[in-house]
């Protein structure tokens, strides 16, 4: 067992493709971490989930803001409007932001897809191009029925987000644009050593055990403003440039960031817990 550092940061995103929030310690489960896109929205006249993949329709969820309660997520909008989940209304409130007729759900349809736009196209053509895409099913390392693009932890070390820094992208304190769950504090190891814990099983804290599956391929999503943060090429563009390997099999060399993992052991997960490589 090696110590590879602790634990910086502690995120969940209730709502598919919405900002989240961060938090001091959360419990960790088969479905990731506890409230972690238990929500999404339903595109009423194609009967596609929504997702900042695609940004020339949905770039505009992450001007809002969800956080985790009990029974639902309150939803903050781009003006500062608060909204509950679960009232009779929601919809078309969060409708009439976006302009497009969304209802809010908490199961995949049968046969639910993803649809990712090719970034490379969203890169030269613009967050407004009509570009090609690929379509894929949700969670195919993640249990039925949820939301999560392939499994359900996103685990990104802060050795990457200080190297992308470097190397011309975003400042290192942007790491909300990777859309992390956890950020791991390392000392050593340099940008993109999440690579070489693919394969491998992680200790966090004193009983969550996971396992590291996949590189995380990167879309066009960190590129996109969030919130406040405005939008940023270079995020895509420096891993593109530092770190094309390929996540599985048939994919091709793909601009990587970061892990995607599955839970082998759940347990509760705290700000400064130690991270070790078994």
């Amino acid at each position: 067992m090696v110590l590879i550092g602790v634990v910086e940061a502690l995120r969940r995103y209730p709502v598919k493709s919405m900002l989240g929030e961060g938090l001091s310690e959360c419990e960790v489960g088969e479905r990731g971490v506890a409230g972690d896109r238990v929500l999404a929205l339903l595109d009423r006249e194609t009967g596609q989930v929504a997702s900042a993949k695609n940004p020339r329709w949905w770039r505009g969820l992450l001007g809002f803001r969800a956080a985790g309660a009990e029974a639902g997520a309150w939803i903050t909008c781009p003006d500062g409007t608060p909204l509950w989940s679960g009232d009779i209304d929601v919809d078309e409130a969060v409708s009439g932001r976006l302009g497009r007729r969304v209802s809010l759900i908490d199961t995949p349809p049968a046969g639910a897809t993803l649809r990712r736009s090719v970034p490379e196209e969203v890169l030269s053509g613009g967050v407004e191009a009509d570009v090609r895409y690929t379509e894929s099913e949700f969670g195919r390392a993640a249990p039925a029925g949820t939301f999560f693009d392939f499994a359900p932890l996103h685990l990104l070390a802060t050795g990457t987000l200080a190297g992308i820094a470097r190397l011309g992208g975003p400042v290192e304190g942007e790491a909300e644009r990777y859309r992390p769950n956890l950020v791991i504090r390392t000392e050593e190891g340099g940008p993109f050593a999440e690579n070489a814990w693919t394969g491998r099983e992680l200790l966090i804290g004193e009983d969550l055990l996971l396992r590291i599956v996949v590189p995380t391929p990167r879309c066009a999503v960190p590129t996109l403003a969030h919130g406040e943060l405005p939008g940023n090429t270079e995020a895509l563009r420096v891993p593109a440039r530092h770190n094309r390997v390929e996540p599985l099999p048939g994919l091709g060399l793909l601009p990587c960031a970061g892990v995607y993992a599955q839970v082998l052991r759940p347990g509760r997960v705290r700000l400064a817990d130690p991270v070790s490589l078994l």
